[in-house]
């Protein structure tokens, strides 16, 4: 079948589904830390480098901005975004492996050093699969850059859940040989489908939305059917020949993008222009030319210029690259607003489990709770793609607002949490998982429309650095210390709603900034975001 940037789509959210191992550490790390004798606070060391690992893109970005670089005289990409996915395929596979050889004792238990660099190459290869997989989505749907983004990440998201589910289904009880599974799975399924993840020129059609929006339904129906299996596990405990038959079901699911895809395809080259071929080669090399030119700007000011068609208008800005995007303000605001957003939500989740234990939530409760997370972060990758898109299109509200109702959300969320009324948790982590997931969708979007798209890979995994850092202020400098002051019971252990109070309170406090760092950056951005709005009712009054 010839390829297109719709069959490109589906092997990227295959690709998604597949590589989110950092998300089910906790299925792991019981053996993890038993067969290597670590204690507590060793295997939180370990999985820091895995946050580290999973949020450090700025290689993957920079490779990638290499490898799909235009030059001039040559083909329109010279090399292609499969490179950066093979490189995130030897990572994936070399961490794992080191891993999973440790684990069962074929080699012998390796410095703790050495077992951090095994966990942080593993989950780094995250960053190289992701990259590719949303700046690639960017360059095929310009016009759709939210609801692209949101795919891709919502599936990044769903990718916990999912693999949790081949665990169950074919190695429950072996969470060692689940850690040799994580190094060969994703590792297959991106060598295998690499060369498919390609960027095609501007081909926009009327239908890429009614397309894309197909994908958007196969990802909230899948997540549907995560819930309703994350739920029935909880409650029952399934037969091999149950988790069989629904582990069968999920890979009809995933698998109807497929169909989607073909689909639209085949209305694509319907509705292809009827020119000769090296006019039509004139008019997309004209189109979509992103070549990177050197300037610095004397404030933050995004440039552009339009570029007309006979059937399409677009903006094509001066894209900066990540020397020039980090002296601009608007780098930084978005840098704080990360930091305060994913630093605070991140910390959420990785204390859930000492917040239950203190407020006597059951173990049941509490891998519920661990599940459902995964969901919500899906929700919330999704839904801020989503929405933007259609606020940016139909008022020209620009992106950083739904920063701003996002990180003001989850304030409410940690105020909740910090209140400790009976189902507090329950509440408090459905309205801090989708705000935190959502900032992982509008920041690369945000990226992509201020600094251009050229080098979007390398700016926001930049700014994504900000997610670890945040974490590890807050889950060590003010949950922590807070948390051992407070303990009094045995083996420092806390019970009661004042274990995390006044920690909660903080973390509200420091969303709440965030929020107020995102309305700058929205006034900031407003005039830039209205003129897109404009230019698209130009368009649409044209035709």
């Amino acid at each position: 079948m010839e390829g297109s940037k719709w069959i490109a789509s589906v092997a990227s959210i295959w690709i998604q589904c597949s590589c989110g191992a950092s998300y089910a550490f906790a299925i792991y790390s019981s053996v993890l830390k038993s067969s290597q004798g670590y204690e507590q606070s060793t295997l939180d060391t370990v999985s820091v480098f895995k946050d580290i690992g999973a949020n450090a893109g700025v290689l993957s970005g920079l490779l990638y901005s290499a490898v799909t670089a235009r030059r001039r005289g040559q083909s329109w990409f010279s090399v292609g975004p499969w490179v950066a996915q093979a490189a995130g395929a030897i990572q994936c596979f070399a961490g794992y492996f080191l891993m999973w050889l440790s684990v069962v004792g074929i080699i012998y238990r390796p410095p703790v050093a050495a077992m951090c660099l095994f966990m942080l190459m593993a989950a780094h290869a995250q960053t190289f699969f992701n990259t590719t997989n949303v700046v690639t989505a960017v360059h095929n749907f310009p016009d759709y850059s939210g609801t692209a983004v949101g795919i891709m990440k919502g599936f990044l998201g769903l990718s916990g859940a999912v693999l949790v589910q081949v665990y169950q289904t074919f190695l429950y009880g072996n969470p060692s040989t689940f850690i040799l599974m994580l190094a060969l799975l994703p590792t297959f399924v991106s060598l295998l489908l690499m060369c498919i993840v390609r960027i095609y020129p501007a081909t926009s059609t009327g239908d890429d939305k009614k397309h894309l929006n197909g994908f958007s339904a196969v990802a909230l129906i899948v997540a549907a059917y995560l819930l309703i299996l994350i739920i029935l596990e909880n409650v029952f405990t399934l037969p091999l020949w149950a988790r069989a038959l629904t582990f069968i079901v999920l890979l009809i699911l995933l698998a109807w993008p497929l169909r989607i895809a073909i689909n639209a395809q085949r209305d694509d080259l319907e509705r292809l222009p009827q020119i000769p071929s090296d006019e039509r080669s004139q008019l997309i090399d004209q189109s979509t030319s992103l070549e990177s030119e050197k300037f610095s700007p004397p404030e933050d000011s995004i440039e552009y210029h339009e570029v007309s068609t006979d059937d399409d208008v677009s903006l094509v800005r001066k894209d900066m690259n990540l020397l020039q995007a980090i002296r601009t303000m608007n780098f930084w605001l978005l840098c704080v607003a990360m930091l305060c957003g994913m630093g605070s939500g991140l910390a959420t989740i990785n204390n859930i489990s000492q917040i239950g234990e203190s407020l006597n939530y059951t173990t049941v409760e509490i891998n519920t709770l661990v599940s459902l997370w995964s969901i919500w972060n899906f929700l919330g990758r999704f839904g801020a793609g989503y929405i933007s898109d259609i606020f940016l299109h139909t008022r020209g509200l620009g992106r950083p607002l739904f920063m701003v109702l996002t990180l003001a959300t989850m304030t409410g969320g940690h105020v909740i949490i910090a209140s400790g009324f009976s189902g507090n948790l329950y509440v408090g982590s459905i309205l801090v998982g989708i705000c935190y997931g959502s900032q992982w969708s509008l920041m690369p979007i945000i990226t992509s429309d201020i600094y251009g798209v050229l080098h979007m890979g390398t700016i926001f995994n930049a700014i994504a650095i900000a997610s670890p850092v945040g974490s590890c202020i807050l889950s060590v400098f003010v949950i922590g210390d807070i948390y051992d002051e407070e303990a009094s019971g045995e083996g420092n252990s806390c019970y009661g709603s004042h274990c995390f109070r006044l920690s909660f309170f903080i973390l509200a406090a420091v969303s709440l900034f965030g929020s107020l760092v995102s309305l700058i950056l929205f006034f900031r951005t407003r005039r830039f975001y209205m003129q897109i709005l404009a230019r698209r009712l130009q368009h649409l009054s044209r035709q």
